[in-house]
């Protein structure tokens, strides 16, 4: 007998869900050959993979992603050439043992990095987002095929169940992980000086600003959000969330910001931060950028003011598994009817090559695997 679970997707509309397998198809490429990228029927996952089976709703479409197709970045399994795609996750438990804490029906996303099998000392914490060695594997990554599948396995202690209610929205479950964690640290730095710390800026409104300030905004901050353009979607969205929008130079913001969440990259602004930013402010940098630029700074000034002002400056990446259920945490208190106007997109995986050309109005691209 086929199942059919019920499930909402982010505009609320009732959809059907069905276990019925129709065969497996997969977004994979040989990394760094363009021309590789394409829909592939694949064979059934593997038990060796979890033993969750899982249907793939979406996957959440990020730079990573376009570097690995465009430029060669990523690493195919042993043995194989392709890369399947897909670290940012979300799907159904069409099937889980009775003692995996799973059920049919669940909403879940799957953990990305898994640790090295030595492994090193972080590592065998839990804290693979620390490890010491290099040698862990990341889904859709690092040696590991992604979850951009009709179907996937995933280990249960590898998988986090998400709030029902959230739908499709819960594909910006791993996005919220990343900047969970940079408030996490970012606070830990923080608590050095226990002060209350009542101002943050987050630099870029993409996706992981958005999420950066829903977090600030949930832990009490004054929230203020810098991008370098007005227009679209994005002004808006950070006001909805309570939070202030700016445009233009991070030096004229206006306000010293204890705590600051760079999302965007971009060399140049990293160094204006230790500017703005208050005494015993804490600064993490949370965005990775493409671009390859040499940049002219007074990197004596720089290091007088960030000694004298008690400044920190670090960066953070990846995601242990508290921050899972910290971003499952989050996205659950959240407004949902917020949450889903960051996806602003999902496109079909027949044409998952219209997701990787940006558009202007575009906050977060998902590819719809049901599709």
């Amino acid at each position: 007998m086929m199942c059919i679970h019920k499930r909402r997707d982010v505009e609320g509309r009732a959809e059907h869900v069905s276990d019925a397998r129709r065969g497996v198809r997969a977004l994979s490429v040989v990394p760094g050959k363009p021309d590789t990228a394409g829909v592939h029927d694949q064979p059934d996952p593997s038990d060796d993979e979890g033993s969750v089976l899982v249907q793939g709703l979406l996957v959440g479409v990020c730079g990573t992603d376009i570097e690995i197709i465009n430029e060669g970045y990523g690493w195919s399994p042993p043995g194989q050439d392709r890369l399947v795609l897909g670290h940012e996750s979300l799907g159904q438990v069409l099937d889980a043992p009775a003692d995996s804490g799973f059920a049919a029906g669940d909403l879940i996303a799957g953990i990305v990095r898994r640790p090295d099998p030595l492994p090193c000392e972080p590592c065998s914490m839990g804290q693979w987002d620390f490890c010491r060695n290099g040698n862990y594997t990341e889904r859709g990554i690092k040696e590991r095929n992604g979850y951009a599948a009709t179907h996937w396995r995933v280990e249960p202690e590898f998988a986090i169940k998400l709030d029902a209610r959230l739908g499709d929205v819960g594909v910006l479950m791993e996005p919220t992980t990343v900047v969970s964690k940079a408030w996490e640290q970012s606070e830990l730095i923080a608590s050095r000086v226990p002060f209350h710390r009542k101002t943050a800026l987050i630099t870029g409104a993409g996706p992981i600003g958005l999420l950066a300030a829903l977090l600030g905004v949930q832990r009490g901050y004054e929230v203020h959000v810098l991008d370098r353009v007005d227009s679209g979607p994005k002004p808006a969205l950070v006001r909805g969330l309570g939070a202030t929008f700016h445009a233009g130079e991070v030096s004229d913001i206006g306000v010293r910001p204890d705590i600051v969440i760079e999302c965007t990259g971009y060399g140049p602004l990293v160094f204006e931060l230790a500017g703005v930013a208050a005494n015993d402010a804490v600064i993490c940098l949370a965005g990775i950028s493409g671009a390859s630029r040499e940049v002219a700074a007074r990197l004596d000034r720089i290091n007088k003011q960030m000694v004298l002002d008690n400044i920190v400056l670090f960066g953070s990446v990846n995601a242990a598994k508290r921050h899972y259920e910290q971003a499952a945490a989050a996205l659950a208190k959240a407004d949902f009817d917020w949450l889903g106007k960051l996806v602003t997109r999902k496109v079909p995986l027949s044409s998952f090559e219209d997701a990787l050309v940006r558009r202007d109005d575009d906050v977060k691209v998902a590819i719809d695997l049901r599709k």
